[in-house]
């Protein structure tokens, strides 16, 4: 960021990982427990978590969805610090390529897709949301784009078998964000960090989303 530049927005987009919390049907609990105690005459309070590595707002990396894809520790920073574009989609089903054609997008490094799940309850699972078909996951392929990122649980239907717009996205190096609140951000450009874990052998990783400008 330069020096002297006025941050006059900043958004936090992630979504708070605590019990009982809304998941992807078979994904494993999220458990938090306070390991140590100081109450129990420890010096500090120490606590242990639990939880699968998509819960929540996270980051999917290529060995999700190819056993010889990077995992979250191969993954270059970079791809997930950077301009962003929120961008304001009215599709009740998925998001087609034709629905991208009319917008602009010289210049466009990552891109957000706010769909009416932002407008949804944090605390349910809704199966049916808004998702990329094939051909939009391709036409963004041949933009350059360097993260896709979605405020669904998933850029591939709920149903699916086959995970095409994973397979599409990931086939050429876009990194995929799921699971953003985007329901407070106007669409419009922003700063964004969405840093991984560094996790050796791991699939996915939560982040901490923000946005600002």
């Amino acid at each position: 960021m330069t020096r002297g530049r006025k941050i006059s927005e900043i958004f936090d987009t992630s979504r708070t990982l605590k019990q009982g919390m809304p998941l992807w049907p078979g994904d494993p609990d999220f458990n938090h427990r306070r390991f140590l105690r100081i109450e129990d005459g420890e010096p500090s309070n120490v606590s242990a978590i639990t939880m699968g590595t998509h819960t929540g707002t996270h980051i999917d990396a290529p060995l999700h969805v190819d056993c010889s894809g990077k995992d979250t520790a191969g993954l270059s920073v970079h791809c997930f610090i950077g301009p962003a574009r929120v961008v304001q989609v009215q599709a009740e089903k998925c998001i087609r390529a034709a629905d991208l054609y009319p917008l602009e997008w010289i210049g466009v490094e990552r891109v957000l897709f706010r769909t009416p799940c932002s407008s949804r309850a944090e605390d349910s699972f809704d199966p049916h949301f808004v998702h990329l078909a094939e051909d939009a996951s391709e036409f963004l392929a041949g933009k350059g784009i360097l993260l896709v990122g979605t405020d669904a649980p998933s850029v591939d239907a709920f149903d699916s078998k086959n995970l095409p717009s994973h397979q599409i996205l990931m086939r050429n190096g876009i990194v995929i964000l799921e699971g953003i609140r985007l329901g407070s951000v106007p669409p419009g450009d922003y700063f964004l960090v969405c840093l991984p874990l560094k996790i050796a052998g791991a699939d996915g990783s939560p982040v901490r989303a923000v946005l600002w400008r």
